[in-house]
């Protein structure tokens, strides 16, 4: 019989088990470090597969989406125990570290997923000492929430300098959060060069470390962005056509209704649900 147990502390700490085969999409709107206490973890994104078994721990980079197999065996459950990053948590962490040790050469890595060397004993030590709070369902004070993802970064920042730049891309030497500031103001009519000065960029700058988060140009990347946003608000159908079309920042109705038969093979109106 399926056993299913899901417990989430702040959307900080998420344990997962369960004893039957699950299959998920799992877009990542946070940096996340991810334990594998029993079972196997399949993560796929671009056609390649990363597999975890017990003991395993991997850095998935936000803004990224992959498909995630979490596999149970006979023996034993699936369980896992998740560790999330927020932006705002990231930005006080920055203000306390001392900027001279900060490496000058650290570059934000292309790949959203990062493999840990396996059975690490800080990497042990973090995880398992909060499973016993969700075996007893006992919330972890705030404090104690905060001080485990302190723990959690110093894990991963000793483990890759490149990281840095990765979990502090919203600064300073590394820039604001380019792709934080894209998905806030993709339906805004504004021209690149506007994008790039209101990211604190020159507009070769912009189109420089554009090129490091996404292998699309900004202008396919919009209108990627656009097309998938008026996707999701056609299917919930509570809104006109057009009123979605100006929304997601389109300014013409029949180019939009082009665009999205090109991406997804049906006209808007055959979208509405």
């Amino acid at each position: 019989m399926e056993n299913l147990k899901l417990l989430n502390y702040s959307n900080v700490f998420i344990a997962c088990y369960f004893t039957d085969d699950r299959e998920c999409t799992h877009p990542n709107a946070e940096h996340t470090l991810i334990y594998l206490c029993s079972g196997k973890l399949e993560i796929t994104e671009h056609g390649n597969t990363t597999v975890l078994d017990a003991g395993d721990c991997a850095f998935m980079r936000r803004d990224n989406q992959m498909i995630l197999q979490k596999r149970a065996s006979e023996e034993k459950p699936y369980q896992s125990v998740v560790l999330k990053f927020s932006r705002n948590f990231l930005r006080e962490f920055y203000k306390d570290i001392a900027k001279k040790s900060l490496p000058e050469l650290s570059k934000r890595n292309k790949r959203s997923l990062t493999l840990l060397q396996s059975n690490r004993p800080d990497i042990k030590s973090l995880f398992e000492s909060v499973l016993p709070y969700f075996d007893s369902e006992i919330k972890p004070s705030e404090e104690l929430l905060k001080l485990k993802m302190a723990e959690g970064l110093y894990i991963l920042l000793n483990t890759d300098k490149n990281l840095y730049a990765s979990l502090f891309d919203f600064t300073e030497p590394w820039k604001i959060d380019l792709l934080d500031f894209m998905n806030t103001n993709y339906m805004y009519d504004l021209s690149l060069k506007e994008m790039a000065a209101y990211s604190g960029r020159s507009l070769a700058t912009f189109k420089r470390d554009f090129k490091k988060i996404s292998d699309l140009s900004p202008q396919k990347w919009l209108i990627k962005q656009r097309l998938e946003a008026a996707h999701e608000l056609l299917k919930n159908g509570n809104q006109k056509i057009s009123d979605i079309c100006t929304e997601v920042g389109f300014k013409n109705l029949s180019h939009f209704s082009k665009l999205y038969k090109e991406k997804y093979g049906t006209s808007p109106i055959n979208s509405v649900l």
